[in-house]
């Protein structure tokens, strides 16, 4: 082996620096950024850039959606975050559904929390899991304690 690299050392070398080369070539290519597309902008037809920005400025405002407030609770109803797993959030989510009360959770049947719980978005499959239906019967029959021995405390 070390008689055939004497022998070849030269072609060795050159195929290694031509490698390189074109490693190099290929690396440096791909970061090129390439501008496609013939978008005019203001600036490209001679504008000044004050002319563009009173554009934008007297242009319309995009239209502003108002954010929904979260509450822990609707108004009427019970709150229904006293059930464990359920937050405020879901709590909203839940009243916007036109669930408000303890007694309706609690007469859920098996269609009632799937059509529920398609609706809960990423909180989908907390109805079954936290069993939400097995908590509003006790707390809609104010069944503290056996709400306690089977959940835990109520905070």
């Amino acid at each position: 082996m070390t008689e055939l690299l004497q022998t070849y050392w030269p072609a060795v070398v050159i195929a290694l620096a031509l490698g390189l080369v074109i490693a190099w070539y290929v690396f440096k290519a791909s970061r090129r950024t390439r501008v496609t597309g013939t978008v005019k902008d203001v600036l490209d037809e001679g504008a000044s850039p004050a002319e563009r920005n009173k554009a934008l400025i007297d242009s319309a405002p995009a239209a502003k959606q108002e954010p929904k407030p979260v509450t822990a609770a609707p108004p009427s109803g019970d709150d229904l975050t006293r059930i464990k797993g359920l937050g405020p959030k879901l709590a909203a989510l839940l009243g916007e559904l036109g669930v408000t009360s303890f007694a309706q959770v609690a007469a859920w049947d098996d269609g009632e929390i799937d059509r529920i719980d398609a609706q809960l978005g990423r909180f989908q499959g907390r109805i079954r899991r936290d069993d939400w239906v097995g908590q509003a019967k006790l707390l809609a029959a104010g069944d503290q304690s056996g709400f306690a021995n089977k959940y835990g405390r109520l905070d």
